[in-house]
């Protein structure tokens, strides 16, 4: 049986479907440990690849993600019959993309964001934890992760603020 409920096994599931296929993050989602961290990684991907475009470009992407996630994350969810699959990983990217539209370009930076990210996303701190529990549907799903990005970036532009 897969990880899903069903006998298909999961990955068959998830590429036998347009919508999980984005919602598992075009398959990190699948990996077997970790998948929301394995998850992140397209968002550093989508971050690097618009790094030459005008931040009102990137700001339109990262609401593309947002708004296109919570419709992406519900309906896979639904259709896989649970609230928060741990693969659904699309709210990972959003979250990653919108850390690193506040992180300054270079590695060790977006290192940093990556770290702190991750952090807040599986801490989860007040108030993360409970709009993961309170709220249903493809809203709550990818508010956590707004929530941890926003807490990550807070904190690497306190960081940049120090440094400064």
């Amino acid at each position: 049986m897969s990880r899903d409920g069903h006998d298909t096994p999961l990955w068959k599931t998830v590429f036998g479907d347009p919508v999980h296929v984005l919602a598992f993050g075009f398959g990190s989602g699948l990996a077997p440990q970790a998948p929301g961290t394995f998850g992140s990684i397209p968002g550093v991907l989508l971050a690097w690849l618009t790094l030459p475009l005008s931040l009102d470009w990137r700001l339109g992407i990262a609401m593309v993600l947002i708004l296109s996630g919570i419709w992406i994350c519900g309906e896979s969810a639904r259709r896989l019959g649970t609230h928060d699959h741990p693969g659904i990983v699309w709210d990972e990217i959003a979250g990653m993309y919108l850390t690193l539209l506040v992180a300054p370009t270079g590695v060790a930076a977006w290192a940093l964001a990556f770290g702190l990210f991750r952090l807040f996303d599986i801490w989860k701190p007040w108030p993360i934890r409970d709009l993961d529990h309170r709220l249903a549907g493809g809203t709550g799903i990818m508010l956590d992760d707004l929530v941890a990005a926003l807490y990550a970036a807070l904190l690497l532009g306190f960081g940049g603020w120090i440094i400064n």
